[in-house]
């Protein structure tokens, strides 16, 4: 339809109006009424209005209504103050039926999102992880708790359930920062957190197992002055590098910003869990080799004492055997908790289905809830200090052998 605006003593074609200066827009005047009738052109100058004359559209061409709704409405010449007042008005107006959809999905925009659906694997690493912290609580408490526990096979186990307290803590905080309160960044610190306690817990795996060691191979010397001073210094090396391992992802070395970068333990890139596991498997090989030859010290000693008595005795066969078979078990639970999660870190690819990830991740914190059973609670003093310290029941005639780091 062509609909003539008059501008002065010219008729200028509607649909090329748009093309005029942005001034001369003031000088069209036309209404459109709401029933969608068509609209009346202004008067010539001079020349009076005559009301109730319309224009008639030609023939074949659609009604007005159904144009009005998509014509542009020129400026009047009042600068724009009409305008303004048909735009309160038609705020003022309730939305119709028909808009019902358009602002029901703008309100649904500005709510808030709705919460995450709750993974069971999540649930059982939070499981996990307050089973962890309850029991290492405990060990902690104890050697705390007795002056007695002071020697440096303790502080190592001491070290041991204070790396796996934080992991097992570090697992809950993970869990309420995922569902309840929900932020990147803090998510991110909490992912460093148990990257640090988890790489402090496997060191100081490896500072028990080189404390046993000593304490066979330099078994004259072990109390002395300087193996305080390495035990200490194994610590803080430890602890140092854990601290280390767990701020490169904090200050910077995450996938937030590159996705093609992550791993399958996000928000860890490729080359950061490339370098955890690289650090896992030469630990785990450390360990591997110590334990080898604390097993060929225990069977030297053991055929050195048949020497001198001219035979094996049966307790001593039975000590030997019970002994490596100790230390079988508990290089064993170590490596079958992480190394399946330290390999897949490697071989896995970040579009691989989560379920691999928490099927490999979970066994590695049950070594966590596992190294206080193992380390702590199957030594006689510290069975001694717990039920002084839990119930006050301990009797007195009941003795208590003092062990060596190698018995623990």
């Amino acid at each position: 339809m062509v609909m003539d605006v008059m501008n002065a003593d010219t008729l200028i074609p509607f649909e090329c109006a748009h093309l005029l200066p942005w001034h001369m827009a003031h000088f069209f005047i036309w209404t459109v009424e709401d029933n969608g009738a068509d609209a009346v052109p202004p008067p010539r100058h001079g020349a009076p209005r005559q009301p109730g004359r319309r224009p008639s559209p030609p023939p074949g061409s659609p009604p007005r209504s159904a144009l009005a709704r998509h014509e542009p409405q020129p400026l009047r010449r009042d600068g724009g103050a009409a305008s303004r007042r048909l735009k309160r008005r038609a705020d003022a107006q309730p939305p119709a039926a028909g808009r019902a959809g358009g602002n029901a999905s703008l309100e649904l925009s500005s709510r808030p999102p709705a919460p995450a659906a709750l993974n069971p694997w999540d649930v059982m690493l939070c499981v996990s992880g307050t089973a962890i912290a309850c029991e290492n609580a405990l060990v902690v408490a104890i050697i705390c708790y007795s002056p007695a526990l002071r020697t440096p096979m303790f502080v190592l186990v001491g070290s041991l359930a204070t790396a796996d307290l934080l992991a097992g803590l570090g697992l809950i905080l993970n869990f309420v920062f995922q569902y309840v309160i929900r932020s990147e960044t803090i998510s991110l610190l909490t992912v460093g957190f148990l990257v640090a306690s988890f790489a402090a817990s496997v060191s100081s795996l490896l500072a028990i197992t080189v404390d046993r060691y000593l304490s066979l191979y330099n078994a004259l010397t072990y109390y002395s002055e300087r193996t305080v001073l390495c035990i200490h210094t194994m610590l803080a090396g430890a602890w140092g590098v854990s601290l280390c391992l767990g701020l490169l992802p904090v200050l910077g070395w995450n996938c937030l910003h590159d996705r093609a970068a992550c791993s399958v333990v996000r928000p860890l890139t490729k080359s950061n869990v490339t370098l955890l596991s690289a650090s896992f498997f030469l630990i785990f090989l450390i360990m591997l080799h110590l334990y080898i030859e604390i097993c060929k010290i225990v069977c030297r000693h053991a055929h050195q004492i048949a020497l001198q008595q001219h035979f094996l005795t049966a307790s001593h066969y039975v000590a030997t055997k019970k002994g490596v078979a100790t230390l079988a078990i508990i290089l064993g639970t170590f490596g079958a908790s992480w190394l399946p999660f330290a390999i897949y870190c490697v071989v896995g690819d970040p579009d691989y289905p989560s379920v691999y990830t928490y099927a490999t991740l979970l066994p590695a914190t049950y070594n966590s809830m596992i190294n206080p059973i193992i380390y702590a609670y199957r030594n006689q003093e510290i069975q001694r200090s717990m039920w002084v310290l839990l119930c006050g029941c301990f009797q007195t005639k009941v003795s208590f052998r003092s062990r060596s780091p190698s018995d623990v």
